[in-house]
């Protein structure tokens, strides 16, 4: 298939995780009734995003919200990237992790999130997922009928050497669930996914809590997918939506044919190369 749906579903979070599971299911099921075949859930979103309630709405998986996942995936008959939750392993360690199911309900693969948001804006922002969270230490990647989609979650994003990985293994698109804020979303949230997007030469979706100005985090929103040229063919604004976007794999041979990076690098002068294998 040359092309094919993609979906990312800008959830509205709420405190109240079994709200925050209905209503996911709901548009999962809404979007599989448009023709979606890969749908993106949001970054925690089982769970209001901070340090402080990581603890409280951990689970292992599998667990109550990845069985819900599981079965939706499943009724949906879609590739079903499940956002992110807090997940506790059975050692106690908690991982910002990405669950994702097959459309027959299997668990395909978990991305704990690799590289952890730790930063301080002076007089704007600071936030430190390390006093809660360990890092994950593995790529991930999954096959579909349609193209290998490869994971980040948020933070990954800002790594081009992570996305260079990815497209080096043959990944044609790249979903990151991801929770930026009103400092980082405004001026960084569509940069990097452009820049992910044209430097690799493939599909990029992002999928962003709604914002809601009354939480703790304010997440910014604007789920958005890219193309290979580094067009916005998708963007949602900051109320919860559900963003449509075809990921025509024929235009990405065509961008990569017009413009051949990849069998113009360097590689006797520079590489990239993954220590540790997914």
């Amino acid at each position: 298939m040359a092309e094919f749906l993609n979906i990312v579903v800008q959830l509205h979070v709420t405190k109240v995780k079994v709200d925050n599971l209905s209503r996911a299911r709901g548009l999962i099921k809404e979007a599989a009734a448009q023709g979606a075949k890969v749908v993106v859930l949001p970054e925690c979103f089982n769970s209001p995003y901070g340090t402080g309630f990581f603890p409280e709405y951990a689970e292992k998986i599998p667990g109550e919200s990845s069985q819900v996942l599981s079965e939706a995936a499943k009724e949906s008959q879609v590739y079903l990237v499940g956002g992110s939750i807090p997940e506790e392993d059975d050692g106690g360690k908690l991982y910002n992790t990405c669950p994702v199911f097959g459309p027959d309900g299997s668990l395909v693969l978990k991305h704990r999130k690799i590289h952890l948001f730790d930063i301080d804006v002076p007089g704007k922002i600071r936030f430190q997922e390390s006093e809660t969270l360990s890092p994950g230490s593995n790529l991930s990647m999954f096959d579909t009928p349609y193209c290998r989609v490869g994971v980040g979650i948020c933070y990954d994003m800002r790594f081009a050497e992570l996305a260079q990985l990815y497209s080096k293994k043959g990944c044609q698109l790249l979903v990151y669930p991801g929770a930026f804020n009103m400092t980082t979303g405004p001026a960084h949230w569509e940069l990097l996914q452009r820049g992910r997007a044209v430097d690799n030469q493939v599909y990029v979706a992002t999928a962003s809590p709604a914002r809601d100005e009354t939480a703790s985090y304010v997440a910014w929103g604007h789920s958005t997918v890219v193309s290979p040229w580094g067009e916005v063919i998708s963007k949602a604004g900051s109320e919860e939506t559900v963003v449509y976007a075809d990921i025509d794999l024929q235009y990405l041979a065509n961008v990569r044919q017009q413009i051949p990076i990849t069998a113009q690098r360097r590689s006797d002068l520079y590489t990239v190369n993954a220590v540790q294998e997914g």
